[in-house]
């Protein structure tokens, strides 16, 4: 839509010009990447390179990188109760940070009593003294802790709670959506065993994701079964033009990475600054590291559904926090196992920039914020 602004680049972004090409390429191919013909083997192709780009991207071999619908059924997929690693039996629950993304608190196929809530900091940190008594009573856990918070952009411990997992005989998934191609992330280096990824993140199509493993983990349990593709581990026709759209947007982020992280977040803080300008706006986890791009806010009086409302009639798009919600604005979780009030959490809203964010965007932003400001909230 011509001259509005888009701020709500957490929930999805724009389809990177890099993808859009890949995509449309794969419309003259018409082979089934499991045929052995020259069809087939092309369309295999266009599958494998894409693999070996995320692989390469992470730090994880291609065998270990399974494609999916979406990031939902990639934790689903990771969620799994028979998972062993090099040298361990299979895990007995999952410990999951009570701010996971609502397909982590799902628990994928664990049963609910086999499931325990890891609590967070007022920061929105996972507190790692609770992971360590909740890991005491010797029974192998697989815990879920994100690379990143989708509301509050707080970076999570994901190292340090690596060593007091494994230290514990347990594996550790790390859902890396937020992460991808906003900081640095290598599964080896911050010691997960599994991670999970989403194309539409990052400048990829929607419907398409990715669990990415690290060697010598065995026991996942397919959530689609019927065929053998992916090795048996995810059955169903690969999306081809999905996954090589995937394949391009993880290398066009991963090249334009360190100077978007810098860009983002000198736009970032001056946001924050102007918000803070008006009404006592107060904003979320700044006491903490966060991604670059992302500011959750709030001021006393707002409503979230108000606000989001009146941003939009500006022409700037922003969220109320989580887009996975059925479009419903209702109190956010992450706030309040941070253990803010539920009238404040009520009152929450999140802006995200990326790529094509530019200063007049965040100017018309502030511009719109003022305003709102002057006639939504109480004195």
């Amino acid at each position: 839509m011509p001259n509005r602004v888009y701020l709500d680049w957490n929930a999805t972004t724009p389809l990177r010009p890099e993808a859009r090409t890949a995509i449309v390429a794969t419309y003259d191919r018409v082979g089934n990447p499991s045929s052995v013909h020259a069809e087939g083997r092309e369309a295999r192709r266009l599958v494998e390179e894409a693999r070996a780009t995320l692989a390469a991207a992470v730090g994880a071999q291609p065998r270990n990188v399974v494609f999916t619908s979406a990031g939902t059924e990639a934790n689903a997929l990771a969620l799994s109760p028979g998972l062993r690693g090099p040298s361990g039996g299979p895990v007995e629950r999952l410990l999951v940070s009570a701010v996971e993304h609502a397909s982590v608190l799902a628990g994928g196929r664990f049963p609910a009593d086999r499931i325990g809530l890891i609590q967070v900091t007022r920061s929105g940190a996972v507190d790692l003294e609770d992971l360590k008594v909740r890991l005491k009573d010797g029974r192998s856990a697989l815990v879920s802790i994100m690379a990143a918070n989708n509301e509050t952009g707080a970076l999570q411990p994901v190292a340090e709670a690596a060593s007091v997992v494994h230290e514990a005989g347990g594996l550790l998934h790390v859902d890396a959506i937020q992460a991808l191609g906003k900081i640095p992330f290598d599964i080896r280096r911050v010691g997960a065993d599994l991670a999970t990824f989403s194309a539409h993140k990052i400048g990829g199509p929607k419907g398409v994701g990715a669990l990415v493993m690290t060697e010598g983990i065995t026991g996942l349990e397919p959530v689609l079964r019927g065929g053998g593709q992916e090795l048996n581990r995810r059955a169903g026709t690969e999306n081809v033009a999905g996954i090589a759209g995937f394949g391009a947007a993880v290398k066009a982020a991963l090249q334009a990475l360190p100077e978007d992280v810098k860009r983002m977040a000198t736009l970032r803080d001056r946001l924050e600054n102007g918000l803070r300008g008006v009404a006592r706006a107060t904003v979320f986890s700044d006491d903490v590291e966060r991604l670059p791009n992302t500011v959750l806010f709030t001021a006393p009086g707002l409503k979230a559904e108000t606000a989001v409302i009146g941003f939009d009639l500006e022409g700037i798009a922003v969220s109320s926090g989580s887009a996975c919600s059925s479009g419903k604005v209702q109190p956010s979780h992450v706030l309040s196992a941070m253990g803010y009030d539920p009238a404040v959490a009520q009152g929450a809203v999140r802006l995200s920039l990326g790529w094509s964010t530019g200063p007049e965007d965040i100017n018309r932003a502030l511009e719109a914020w003022r305003k709102l400001g002057n006639t939504l909230l109480k004195s």
